[in-house]
């Protein structure tokens, strides 16, 4: 059994983010039994896995503040050191929708001015992408980009992006599985304008990071955690090599 006060940062956002995927999966599982589907499962959803990382920061990390989608906002955060930023189920309506395997937890620690650690959790799928063993992007097995979308809601923009670099748009459910999506090679960008707050992409972007991949706003400034305002509307996270050109795009047409 694992003793969490042993771990360093890394291994304790992965054990977090693992131990609300498993809350997640029971949920899921138990499903049809209590009579849950749509809405309901989704607040269930939402609810529990708040309730186990709650449960496990107040524990293990009682002296570091924390920034959750779930949970009231104490902007007394913005003067602490350390900064737990968490979505603990990031795709409630691909989550509501069994089998989909596109929703993730995202557990990130935000350290003196930026991330230094995190991990995403996909638990339907069993796998778990962290900055404590980075993963390595293999080389693009692509011959044209391919542009993670929301399944949904694909932005008018990436479409004429797409059109401009050739690309191929890949829809998907939550921004975590986007952000995966080109840690694992599934797609070379995931380009977002419509709207997102801190705790939609901090623990995506510190893995994509350590990955090596390139993190920034759409007008290629850099992403800033932990402000006072937790809304963070716009990202790209792509191949290194992708970023100017996406970048020189959205200056010269803009997100509208």
């Amino acid at each position: 059994m694992i003793d969490p006060t042993t771990l360093d940062d890394h291994a304790f956002a992965v054990w977090a983010a693992e131990r609300a995927g498993s809350v997640l999966l029971d949920v899921r599982a138990g499903a049809a039994a209590d009579g849950l589907e749509g809405k309901a499962l989704k607040d269930a959803g939402d609810a529990a896995a708040q309730a186990e990382l709650d449960r496990v920061l107040t524990a293990h990390r009682p002296d570091d503040a924390v920034l959750s989608e779930e949970a009231t906002d104490d902007t007394s955060r913005v003067t602490a050191r350390r900064v737990w930023i968490i979505d603990p189920l990031d795709g409630t309506r691909e989550f509501s929708e069994p089998p989909r395997d596109d929703w993730a937890v995202h557990v990130a620690l935000w350290e003196d001015g930026d991330l230094v650690a995190g991990a995403v959790a996909q638990p339907a799928l069993g796998e778990t992408f962290s900055t404590g063993r980075p993963s390595v992007v293999p080389p693009r097995t692509s011959e044209r980009p391919r542009i993670a979308v929301s399944r949904s809601r694909p932005p008018a923009f990436v479409e004429a992006l797409a059109a401009e670099l050739d690309a191929e748009l890949v829809p998907m459910g939550s921004a975590g599985v986007k952000v995966m999506s080109v840690v694992r090679d599934l797609a070379d960008a995931y380009v977002h304008a419509g709207g997102q707050y801190q705790w939609d992409n901090a623990a995506p972007v510190a893995v994509a990071r350590a990955a090596g991949l390139h993190c920034s706003r759409v007008d290629g400034s850099p992403l800033v955690y932990n402000e006072e305002d937790t809304s963070l509307p716009d990202l790209i996270v792509c191949r290194p090599e992708l970023a100017d050109e996406i970048i020189d795009f959205v200056r010269r047409h803009g997100t509208a």
